[in-house]
């Protein structure tokens, strides 16, 4: 088994500490601007239009899975003390609020941006998504947060600053399956260089992404205490519209495909 007692922060200078989670946080967002910025240059779009880009993501990323945390697992005292929703600094954040939020944010930037439709856009900003997960995952390991139930098992890890009973790293668990559903869209987009069928790639990552964390969640602790006794936890619950929406974008009979030119 595994002892895990690694402090969340990297170094304070007075009030001001620097944490794992959070430089981990702004390095997905440095690599996405780059896998971004390579595919914009290799598709022939405008540089220019990736600092208005990164900012309707950064933005719906934080806005969304803040919100989405609040909402979905905490909603009575969060709307009893609505400041606290604005404390982000405290923890609390969730993919699928995230997932929701970017799907906002995207919209409203194609909306200004002609040459740039809703799809197109999708289909490429979820590789750098899928990468940005991984690095979340693993600021929550640093945290020793969204931990997994106890378990007899050889890779247990025992969070010390917890309650030092050997868990599944679930953290772990996710951070993988974000690498592989990132490493799959990646190669399959430059396989394909850019002809695939409209929302096919989005739909992949919705597949993946979501079901993959489906059955991680059987091995994690419930985040809420509304959640005891359900069949299914919150976590399931909203991945499975996610992932027949992935379906359907797969298997939708658009033959439409977008051309790098």
């Amino acid at each position: 088994m595994i002892e895990w007692n690694v402090s969340p922060e990297i170094f304070s200078i007075g009030p001001l500490s620097v944490r794992w989670y959070g430089v981990l946080f702004a390095i997905s967002f440095v690599v996405g601007f780059q896998l971004i910025h390579w595919i914009y240059k290799k598709e022939n779009k405008p540089e220019n239009d990736l600092n208005d880009l990164i900012w309707y993501m950064i933005l719906g990323t934080v806005i969304g899975a803040r919100l989405g945390h609040c909402l979905f697992y905490n909603p009575n005292y969060y709307l009893t003390h609505p400041i606290e929703i604005l404390k982000v600094w405290q923890g609390g954040l969730a993919s699928h609020g995230a997932a929701i939020g970017i799907l906002i944010a995207l919209y409203l930037y194609s909306k200004k941006k002609k040459d740039q439709p809703y799809m197109w856009v999708l289909d490429r900003i979820v590789i750098a998504t899928a990468f940005g997960g991984f690095l979340i995952r693993i600021g929550n390991l640093f945290n020793s947060e969204i931990i997994g139930k106890p378990a007899d098992l050889p890779w247990s890890f025992v969070f010390v600053q917890v309650d030092k009973v050997p868990r599944h790293p679930t953290q772990i668990y996710e951070a993988l399956a974000y690498l592989i559903s990132f490493i799959i869209l990646f190669f399959y987009y430059k396989k394909k260089e850019g002809k695939f069928k409209e929302g096919f790639i989005f739909g992949m990552f919705l597949i993946l992404v979501f079901t993959f964390r489906f059955f991680v969640e059987f091995f994690k602790e419930d985040q809420s205490a509304f959640e005891k006794g359900m069949l299914l936890n919150m976590g399931q619950i909203l991945s499975i519209p996610l992932i027949l929406l992935g379906i359907y974008f797969i298997l939708r009979k658009s033959k439409k495909a977008i051309v790098i030119r």
